[in-house]
């Protein structure tokens, strides 16, 4: 059976991925209210596994055939699973939260084994970009009076550090599309779906958010304006930026002030400044843990017990130690650190057109911007980390199959060329190649 018939077969499996990530991503249950009693992720999830079931043996790739950086994941996630049994905190919550983060392992290995073409990874990546610019637009719609745009959507988006980890991990995405459009419509969308991201961004007044963006963005402009030659993708951004800034981020700018502790004037630097004081002593209960249980830690999403403070620390890596031990954290750093082996191999590759340089800048701002934002945020069971990881893996698998299926052919043409060069007689030609 060829390849292309095989990707084939695997067209239903995608189809269900797809649908996955619009309902994890999107959050259409939280956005439509009669949609809300619908467990639309479950039923995704569990046909897509059901649909790659019924393909297996038919598909190019194979579970055997998933890297280093699933290998991780999986003992990640099994350490965590015997950190719940044993939490000397509570149980019953760690063992269903690890079950909760868990189903991202289905998701990455349903991703690597289903996604095999650019056009398929490029159109996972859209519905993710698409979905959060639509989460954005309508928070910015209809919630631009409410601080912060707190609870304005539901889900991980309601806590506006999380929706601005969000925003941050896509935009350079939504940034490679846009340079990649073929025409006016398709960059005005992007135009204006990464106007709607700052929006939010700025309006969510986060200050990790901020600084995770400044990371991001100058990865962005140094591969894609800089080393792109694009002058003028520099000069709109700060000048956007700096607009941004002016108008609407009064907040923001009252948020980083509060940090001195000085000359605090109005409610919301007051709020800032008790909040950086109580991130500092969460850190410190954080290290406590880490301390008593090096090895398993206190479980999945009891470090707010444990703290006795009921707050997680905003920090991914002290979270991940304190609740699953100091091994644990050595597995995540591991598989993130694949995620920038996979991007130095692509980029060990000859040949490499236009939009693949670009995507491949754009996981890299994104990855860049998720190690400096896990400095600042709890954001050690977000999926959208994992899931850029998982496009590393995925575009150089397709890159590596690409440049096994080109060797194939120039193999077959040589035998062509020694069989007719000797009459056919030749017995370098294998036709079984």
């Amino acid at each position: 059976m060829s390849l292309e018939s095989k990707r084939e077969i695997l067209s239903g499996p995608f189809f269900w991925l797809s649908a996955f990530y619009l309902t994890y991503c999107g959050r259409p249950g939280d956005l439509l209210s009669f949609l809300a009693p619908i467990p639309l992720a479950k039923i995704t999830g569990i046909l897509a596994v059901l649909s790659l079931i019924s393909s297996i043996g038919k598909a190019p790739r194979q579970f055997k055939d998933l890297p280093k950086e699933a290998v991780y994941l999986s003992v990640l996630i099994g350490l965590l699973f015997v950190s719940a049994f044993l939490s000397p905190v509570w149980k019953g919550g760690a063992f269903f939260s690890t079950i909760d983060f868990a189903k991202v392992y289905v998701a990455w290995a349903l991703t690597f084994l289903l996604v095999t073409t650019v056009s398929r990874l490029r159109r996972i990546i859209f519905i993710q970009c698409a979905s959060v610019i639509a989460v954005c637009a309508l928070a910015v719609i209809e919630g631009h009076s409410v601080p912060r745009l707190d609870g304005v959507i539901g889900g991980f988006y309601s806590n506006p550090n999380d929706m601005a980890f969000a925003i941050v991990l896509c935009f350079p995405f939504c940034l490679a599309f846009l340079l990649s459009s073929k025409n006016a419509v398709q960059k005005l969308f992007w135009a204006g779906g990464m106007f709607a991201m700052a929006i939010a961004l700025i309006l969510t007044a986060s200050r990790a958010g901020f600084i995770d963006m400044v990371f991001a963005g100058t990865v962005c402009l140094w591969r894609f304006g800089v080393k792109g030659k694009r002058p003028a993708l520099i000069v709109a951004t700060a000048v956007i930026g700096i607009g941004l800034v002016l108008v609407s981020g009064q907040r923001l700018m009252q948020r980083f002030a509060a940090i001195s502790g000085e000359a605090l004037s109005t409610e919301e630097q007051e709020t800032a400044k008790a909040s950086y004081e109580e991130r500092k002593q969460l850190m410190q209960r954080s290290l406590d843990a880490i301390a008593h249980y090096p090895i398993l830690g206190v479980g999945v999403e009891n470090f707010a017990i444990y703290s006795g403070m009921w707050k997680q620390v905003h920090a991914s890596y002290l979270q991940i130690a304190a609740e699953g031990g100091i091994p644990v954290l050595i597995l995540y750093l591991l598989f993130f650190g694949r995620g920038f082996a996979n991007l130095t191999k692509l980029q060990s590759l000859q040949n490499i057109d236009a939009d693949t340089a670009l995507f491949m800048g754009a996981m890299k701002a994104s990855l860049v911007g998720f190690i400096v934002g896990a400095c600042f945020a709890p954001e050690a069971y977000q999926y959208f980390p994992y899931f850029t990881v998982c496009y590393t893996s995925v575009f150089l698998a397709i890159k590596n199959e690409e440049g096994a299926l080109a060797k194939i052919h120039d193999r077959r043409s040589d035998g062509y060329a020694v069989a007719h060069l000797s009459g056919g007689r030749s017995s370098a030609f294998n036709p079984a190649l």
